[in-house]
């Protein structure tokens, strides 16, 4: 309880804009840390059960997206924003062909696949090289 009540008054001001926290599912977080950041207006939302690696996940897509995405776009407001995401899912799902052999085979090719004739794929793909 006392770690929310930290956490409300470290972001001050800017608690609220924020809408949602999602938190896991560990036993040292009890109803009371809830209650604590519902008064805030923070909708809590809990992690799937017996996911122990989801935040892992979760943080890597969001990385990506802030990397790839967020870094080189202004948003303007939350249609924007969705707008952005949805470009961005269509991108991350059907236009990265190093995802998946058949991904590759779908899309156009421009041009001749490099091969690579070294024997060890550093060598080939390397800092310099034609195929990186």
């Amino acid at each position: 309880m006392q770690q929310a009540r930290n956490l409300a008054a470290d972001l001050g001001m800017r608690m609220k804009s924020l809408r949602f926290l999602l938190r896991d599912r560990d036993g040292k977080y009890g109803a009371a840390f809830d209650m604590v950041l519902e008064a805030e207006e923070l909708e809590v939302i809990l992690s799937a059960p017996r996911v122990p690696r989801m935040n892992a996940h979760c943080e890597r897509i969001i990385g990506s997206i802030r990397r790839e995405m967020l870094d080189h776009v202004l948003i303007v407001n939350e249609a924007h924003a969705r707008q952005v995401l949805a470009a961005y899912r269509r991108h991350y799902n059907t236009h990265r062909p190093h995802q998946a052999d058949s991904n590759y085979r779908l899309m156009p090719r421009n041009g001749p696949t490099p091969q690579c004739t070294t024997s060890t794929p550093a060598e080939c793909c390397g800092p310099g090289s034609s195929a990186a």
